[in-house]
């Protein structure tokens, strides 16, 4: 997802190491099966083989691992589009709507009782990883630990300083002035015009 607050952006890339933690993450199912439609959420259960839940399924899915509950919650209150058929709404599951589902979301206050991207900017992870382990589980708090659990606020902060730089090298590039024509006749004069032929 292109643009958006950096620190956010990291969470959301610390959420998805968790929770799909795969090359292909939009695409992946819980059991590590992919899916190809995007059309709405696969809402496929999936017998979950080991942990608390075992025996029980899961229609967890994409970078998000989104239930098919919460998908159709969240995507009603932040999803950009929907389509409508009949008496039904179904909201794309394309990549892109799966982040900015989850953006939107983590960027609402009301949604968690307190503003997420300021305790972020405060250094605040662990609180927020604490918070929202009741929804993705494996944040360190939850029933569902794995491999990379313990390793999230590493994980966070890295990402977070690939995202502050990003950032930094965008501002940089959208400030960079744009050289008038006169400039270049200027130039030209001073350099000869063979010396910038190859220019323009």
């Amino acid at each position: 997802m292109p643009g958006g607050d950096p620190y956010v952006r990291a969470l959301m890339r610390t959420i998805s190491a968790s929770e799909s933690n795969d090359a292909s993450p939009y695409t992946v199912l819980y059991g590590g099966q992919h899916i190809s439609d995007f059309t709405g959420h696969p809402d496929l259960c999936i017998k979950i083989v080991n942990g608390p839940n075992k025996g029980n399924c899961t229609t967890a899915a994409g970078r998000y691992q989104f239930l098919t509950t919460t998908w159709a919650e969240k995507a009603r209150l932040y999803h950009p589009n929907s389509t409508r058929f009949l008496f039904w709404e179904t909201y794309s599951f394309e990549p892109q709507y799966q982040d900015e589902v989850v953006y939107a979301w983590l960027r609402d206050p009301q949604a968690w009782g307190v503003d997420i991207p300021t305790l972020l900017r405060a250094g605040e992870i662990n609180p927020v990883l604490e918070l929202l382990s009741g929804t993705w589980t494996s944040l360190g708090y939850g029933i569902e630990d794995n491999q990379m659990t313990g390793a999230l606020p590493e994980i966070y902060q890295k990402v977070l300083q690939e995202e502050l730089e990003a950032e930094r090298a965008s501002r940089h590039t959208e400030a960079r002035p744009i050289m008038h024509w006169s400039d270049w006749n200027l130039l030209s004069q001073q350099l000869g015009q063979e010396a910038i032929q190859g220019s323009f």
